[in-house]
């Protein structure tokens, strides 16, 4: 399955000139990033603003974030260069499982190696070095976004002035490792799936929509669910929920590649602020930057006393609570006072 219909016009292209190594001492040859961007920089290199997206998403902010874009908003194209890039991994354009391997002329799929968010934030780096980008006002992001947004304050610290990380935590909990691995298991148990022979035009899609599913489970909470669907039954008898699920999970499997699922969660799971420095209190502390943290009450992906945890470790932070029945999808459906939060933190 080719997913370059679903990339938008707009986006454009960076092609490494050398070699990428990746955290584990792997390297990758030819190593493409696609990204988008918004205004532009101005002569000193240093308006720029990064955002960071989470795990199904894209570098199209105007989809996902549109509420926080635009003249006089939190990303302001008037004011900054707004840039969005899809992480290393993705199936939208940048190298990842679905990009094809010139060793061998096929695509990479199961083949491809385990990689990190640090790995992710390196490349952004290369690519704003090829914008001419000399610091960044700004790096936010959710979830997986958030992982970047604190690895970029640690790897890069002179380059990143602020840094708004939401919902999202310092390191994977056990409970996030596990809930990971039990939709990785999903895609594994998918009758396609063949370990070490899966290929793009094979995918187990069955496996992804499951995954899928349990996935929407942990973004929502139980208010949510409960005003939107209760018990309520549809013509053919099935629970509104189990439609609801089953919907969520085809829209998945028409726009998201299962490798690309299985090695970016593997990825969220290696996240581990403190993993080869002196601790994880340490390298919290460390982080200068002024901080906004943003945490969402009903969360229980990332719930609140990581959020604190955050806060009370970064020395310039201030935690402000996003009051929701959504759960951890909050940050992608209560916009307005995001947008709100996020333009006063940077005036």
């Amino acid at each position: 399955m080719s997913y370059l219909h679903l990339i938008s016009a707009q986006t454009q292209f960076y092609q490494l000139p050398r070699p990428f190594k990746l955290e584990s001492g792997r390297e990758l040859t030819g190593v493409q990033v696609a990204y988008r961007t918004w205004g532009e920089l101005n002569a000193a290199g240093d308006n720029a603003v990064l955002v960071c997206h989470a795990l199904t998403g894209s570098a199209d902010v105007d989809d996902w974030w549109e509420p926080l874009l635009g003249e006089g908003k939190a990303l302001d194209p008037e004011r900054d260069l707004i840039i969005c890039s899809n992480v290393l991994g993705s199936c939208y354009g940048t190298t990842g499982p679905t990009a094809i391997n010139s060793e061998t002329g096929f695509a990479y799929g199961a083949t491809f190696p385990k990689m990190t968010i640090r790995d992710m934030v390196h490349l952004q780096a290369l690519l704003l070095e090829s914008l001419g980008v000399r610091s960044l006002e700004l790096v936010l992001g959710g979830s997986l976004g958030g992982m970047q947004v604190l690895e970029w304050a640690l790897l890069y610290p002179e380059r990143v002035k602020a840094i708004a990380p939401i919902a999202t935590s310092g390191r994977h909990s056990a409970w996030c490792i596990g809930l990971s691995e039990a939709q990785r298991q999903a895609i594994y148990a998918d009758p396609h799936w063949q370990a070490g022979n899966y290929t793009v035009e094979q995918p187990p899609a069955q496996g992804l929509a499951v995954a899928r599913m349990i996935a929407m489970n942990t973004y929502r909470a139980w208010a949510s669910f409960q005003e939107r669907f209760g018990r309520e039954s549809q013509d053919d008898q099935q629970f509104a929920i189990a439609s609801y699920l089953q919907h969520q999970g085809i829209k998945l499997i028409e726009r998201f590649d299962a490798n690309t699922y299985i090695t970016l969660t593997q990825a969220m799971d290696s996240h581990d602020v403190g993993y080869q420095r002196q601790s994880y209190e340490s390298a919290l502390q460390s982080i200068q930057q002024p901080a906004l943290i943003v945490g969402i009450n009903t969360d229980i992906l990332y719930p609140p006393v990581e959020q604190q945890e955050l806060a009370d470790l970064i020395p310039n932070a201030q935690l402000l609570w996003l009051e929701s029945s959504h759960g951890h999808d909050a940050f992608l459906i209560e916009m307005t006072i995001l947008n709100e939060w996020i333009a006063n933190f940077r005036n």
